[in-house]
């Protein structure tokens, strides 16, 4: 399907030269996506509540077992003093701390919190679909690799991401000679994934110990995307949510959102939009259509939305549809000009040397044929049944379609001792499309 491009209004502004702008010339939403990955208690919410003042763990089960369960989202402005130097001038403060001066903003970011337990790991690759960078934080105080951080780097390398930071967190609970034995373990081994010249940042997020060096570090090495707005608008759906409290009047009931990340062009209040795969109804499935009724980011109200950071999308769908994430995985777009929906995939095969995730690596052998396997495109996940096997790749029946282009790159997991484990990666070739089965 060709992708029909539309007259830009926006000129695009390089990273050094955001600095320089006024703040009305920003947009009112974050540009950069970044990251939060690592072992599962190793501070990922921590740091991003130093960095942000938001504690990204809002679900209540969240709150009840202390971990990340869905993708959490927090949003903050960098800033720069400009009269300090670096790299005390860098903080998220709209008065400096040290000599009490106005800053300059540089940047609207916003993180993705993804979780680190092994169970989770779907959701965390879904989360990597909608980020530009990446932040790995490793627990000082612990071995290095931990399962869940050898896996979140292989999830990198799948999606080909390479501006990484990395944070040694933690600090404050160890030696310094432990440190630097753990700052070695760290080198040795990132020296053979996607990370091997990231940064690494010594830091205490529970202190809030070196965040300025850490915030320099982001805006020198982890440098806003090339976006194109003329091409055909995009939103991966990372939420979707009933925003009605409970006992609301019909007449006041408003329709449901949906949040994510727009990975193209940018989408107006006004415009009419349609959701792909869509919902079932009896043996079928059916796009929605909607049209788009408010549009916001963290820092506010818009009109239009632009690719970078997270945005809500309000509809005038049933909330029914939209509540507990029930749209989560699907993809918005204008009418007519959406990839195409699979409920069968072609797709080629890069299987690992090794399982990652779990304590013991042991080999990853070949996939066989009707054994189930659960894939993640985008920010969907669904699982399917081997078809057929060939030396030009695998064809998989879907249990639910996705909405994904020729050429997207897909992650792989089977399951282990009954744990989804991430074990290669592949590129859609084709299937058989939603509409056209009977």
């Amino acid at each position: 399907m060709p992708v029909k491009k539309r007259k830009s209004t926006r000129k695009r502004k390089t990273p050094a030269a955001v600095a320089a702008i006024s703040v009305q010339e920003i947009p009112n939403q974050a540009e950069i996506s970044i990251g939060m990955i690592g072992h599962v208690d190793h501070g990922k919410s921590t740091l991003t509540k130093a960095l942000t003042g938001k504690f990204p763990d809002t679900h209540s089960e969240e709150i009840r077992r202390g971990i990340s369960i869905r993708l959490g989202y927090a949003e903050v402005e960098f800033r720069a003093c400009p009269e300090c130097a670096s790299p005390e001038k860098y903080t998220t403060q709209k008065i400096c701390q040290i000599c009490g001066k106005e800053t300059t903003l540089l940047r609207r970011v916003a993180f993705v919190d993804a979780p680190g337990h092994e169970v989770l790991m779907a959701t965390m690759l879904s989360g990597a679909s909608i980020m530009d960078a990446a932040i790995l934080v490793v627990a000082a105080n612990e071995r290095v690799p931990m399962p869940q951080t050898r896996e979140h780097l292989a999830a990198m390398d799948i999606i080909g991401m390479e501006n990484i930071i990395i944070c040694q967190n933690k600090i404050e609970l160890i030696s310094e000679k432990a440190a630097i034995q753990n700052y070695k373990d760290l080198k040795s081994f990132i020296s053979t994934t996607s990370a091997k010249k990231a940064p690494i940042i010594p830091i205490s997020a529970v202190h809030n110990t070196n965040l300025d060096i850490l915030i320099q570090n982001i805006e020198e090495n982890l440098p806003t995307p090339e976006r194109d707005d003329t091409l055909s608008p995009r939103m991966l759906v990372a939420r979707s949510f009933d925003i009605n409290k409970p006992g609301q009047p019909p007449m006041g009931l408003r329709g449901g959102v949906v949040g994510g990340s727009i990975i193209q062009g940018k989408f107006s209040v006004g415009d009419d939009v349609e959701i792909h795969p869509g919902i079932r109804k009896g043996n079928k499935w059916e796009f929605l259509r909607t049209e788009i009724s408010s549009l916001r980011s963290g820092f506010g109200e818009l009109e239009t939305a632009l690719p970078g950071g997270l945005i809500g999308l309000g509809t005038n769908l049933d909330p029914a549809l939209t509540k507990s994430d029930s749209l989560v995985g699907q993809i918005v777009g204008y009418p007519d000009e959406l990839p195409p929906s699979w409920d069968i995939l072609h797709f080629d095969q890069h299987l690992m040397e090794r399982v990652v995730g779990s304590e013991i690596q042991s080999a990853v052998t070949n996939i066989e044929l009707n054994e189930n396997l659960m894939l993640s495109v985008g920010t969907a996940k669904t699982v399917g049944k081997v078809e057929q096997l060939s030396k030009k790749g695998i064809q998989l029946s879907l249990r639910i379609p996705v909405c994904a282009e020729i050429g997207t790159r897909i992650a792989i997991s089977r399951q282990i001792d009954r744990r989804w484990r991430l074990i290669g990666w592949g590129v859609i070739k084709g299937g058989t499309e939603l509409r056209t089965r009977n």
